[in-house]
């Protein structure tokens, strides 16, 4: 279906005033509009559509009124300042931009930086993160890529759980505030990201359920129900939804939770495909990307089209993670089963040619073939991380990497990441080497604690394999106020002599990936090559046209030989004398191809 043939959901409000009100509420016969308390009833627009024209002021309240008298806020309210259901209100969009003529920047300079607005300062809002974006930029961060803000149920969250998609969550500031900061952001040269969730809605404050249950799927998810994207009343909701982020907010790029259930659409083209080809295809006069989570190891969206057009342009590499994280800490349970079996041949995979499983059997999935052939794209489409917040937040006491192992290994790691020709992703507070735990944390109805809690240790479980038996003592309650208080970052410790260093180690890696690295990413990608090696060490040549990466790592305590490096070193970390490699040791170099 053509995208432009969509109709649109909510206030679409002119520059005279005039707005147009629109809500497809198809369990409803009839439906009226609220109006600063003025009632008025909607035009039936066929199939369930009811729409409305009426004046309307910046500040207005609004909300609709179904046949039995029920009352429910917009579903593409652009702004609640009561929550998802009290009244949603008009909001003008014009904004004087500081710096209206920003391109963005090309994928292959991403160095991204994931915060959630709540806890990344004290004061928890978008003005206070905005004075943290200098600081970030001149360590070398290029992207600040935002945890969720669609409006959900209370005060406290992580934001996986929005039920109105379109606004910005209130505890943060006003939606003015969350532009001054995107515009900050541009100023220093950082792109902004914004995870969207499109895949469930939230289990609390969710209307829609009432006057358009047919918006769902039957079952739904564990984290509340599913769209139904084989429906084009949602995929225009959703299509609507991902422009406007874009192009109110002047965000640079979404980034898509679990983007593999996004399937539906007309024929074989899946709903992500057609969502990220509609923004490119809309949003041509700048830099604009497509980032998602995929279970599905699905390198096919990130491969051009016939057209040439690259959907995707990056993708989440869990396996990358899983499979570091087993081979660093020995955890095998839960979600890293899959890794336990010969991690550093998986890890040496991944650094290669992009996932662990390229159609190789699994033992999660019966032993049938996971994911698809990746090693033909180029590094940059995989968003590598050590932690994130999924990571850290979903373990028992909230741990990074860096709180699991030995400094001198994290260290070896860290530079990898920072300087692979993968895209590298940090967790807020990793510039200055933060322990800071971060934990799941939420404003739910006081009924849900005592499940909130098993649900803890469950997902806990599945992070880190078997708990220890005081594990239902030692977990923090999602829905006391203290556990999003301890998950705050503390920026006194960014000033320690410790965090001071740490800063400086990262801000001068960060120096040699712009210097070496982007240089050859601008070029065409040819293939990676795992070198032979003892078990627990690297030896990885990347080759582009432009020239050749090596490098060779050891991760293990022990002295122990590596393949020669041809080029030229430009990093030499710890004791290296030949091919010779001492305990955490590790060189990189660049070559001819």
């Amino acid at each position: 279906m053509d995208a432009g043939k969509y109709r649109k959901w909510g206030a679409q409000r002119e520059q005279s005033g005039e707005t147009e009100f629109t809500i497809w509420a198809p369990a409803s016969a009839a439906v009226r509009l609220w109006l600063n308390d003025a009632e008025s009833n909607m035009q039936p627009a066929g199939d369930g559509w009811h729409h409305i024209t009426k004046p309307t002021s910046a500040g207005d309240r609004y909300g609709f009124i179904l046949d039995d008298g029920t009352r429910v806020s917009d579903p593409a309210s652009h702004r609640q300042e009561e929550g998802p259901l009290g009244p949603s209100l008009i909001v003008n969009h014009d904004f004087h931009w500081k710096n209206p003529d920003w391109k963005g920047r090309p994928w292959h300079e991403a160095v991204v930086y994931e915060l959630h607005v709540g806890t990344f300062t004290k004061e928890g809002t978008y003005a206070a993160a905005a004075t943290k974006l200098e600081y970030l930029a001149s360590i070398g961060v290029t992207v600040v890529e935002l945890m969720p803000l669609a409006t959900f149920s209370g005060s406290r969250g992580w934001g996986y759980d929005g039920v109105l998609q379109f606004a910005p969550q209130r505890d943060y500031g006003t939606p003015e505030d969350l532009k001054a900061f995107i515009d900050e952001a541009h100023g220093h040269g950082l792109m902004v990201l914004l995870d969207v969730v499109y895949n469930h809605f939230g289990t609390t404050g969710n209307a829609i359920e009432t006057f358009a249950p047919a918006f769902f799927k039957q079952g739904g998810t564990p984290w509340g129900p599913a769209p139904d994207f084989n429906r084009a009343e949602v995929r225009s909701f959703f299509l609507q939804n991902a422009l406007y982020w874009l192009e109110a907010y002047r965000f640079d790029g979404l980034r898509i939770d679990a983007a593999d259930h996004l399937a539906g659409g007309d024929g074989d083209v899946d709903f992500l495909i057609e969502m990220a080809r509609h923004v490119k295809r809309t949003i041509t006069d700048r830099h604009v990307h497509i980032v998602t989570e995929d279970a599905r190891n699905a390198a096919s969206p990130m491969t051009p089209s016939s057209d040439g057009l690259v959907a995707v342009d990056a993708e989440w590499n869990d396996d990358f993670h899983h499979v570091i994280h087993v081979a660093t800490t020995q955890e095998d349970g839960g979600i890293y089963e899959d890794f336990a079996k010969q991690p550093y041949d998986g890890l040496r995979r991944s650094l290669a040619t992009g996932f662990v499983y390229q159609g190789h059997p699994r033992p999660s999935h019966n032993f049938a073939g996971s994911g698809e052939p990746s090693s033909h794209l180029a590094p940059h489409r995989f968003v590598n991380f050590l932690h994130n917040h999924d990571q850290a937040g979903n373990r028992l006491r909230g741990e990074r990497l860096r709180s699991l192992i030995q400094r001198p290994l994290f260290d070896t790691l860290e530079t990898i990441l920072l300087l692979a020709p993968q895209t590298p992703l940090m967790f807020m507070g990793d510039d200055h080497g933060s322990t800071n735990p971060f934990f799941f944390f939420s404003d739910h109805p006081e009924n849900d604690r005592e499940q909130e809690i098993k649900n803890r240790l469950k997902q806990a479980e599945s992070f880190q394999g078997e708990l220890p038996p005081d594990a239902p003592q030692v977990v923090l309650d999602p829905n006391d106020p203290h556990t999003m208080q301890v998950s705050t970052l503390k920026w006194d410790e960014a000033e320690t002599t410790e965090g001071k260093l740490a800063r400086e180690r990262m801000k001068a890696l960060l120096e040699k990936r712009r210097r070496y690295i982007w240089s050859l990413l601008r070029s065409d990608f040819e293939r990676g090559v795992s070198l032979d090696c003892e078990t627990q060490c690297l030896a990885i040549d990347w080759y582009f046209t432009a020239g050749r990466l090596e490098m060779r790592a050891n991760l293990s305590p022990n002295l122990t030989s590596l393949p020669a490096v041809q080029g030229e070193a430009f990093l030499r970390h710890g004791s290296i004398e030949g091919t010779d490699y001492g305990a955490y040791a590790l060189q990189f170099a660049i070559g001819d191809r």
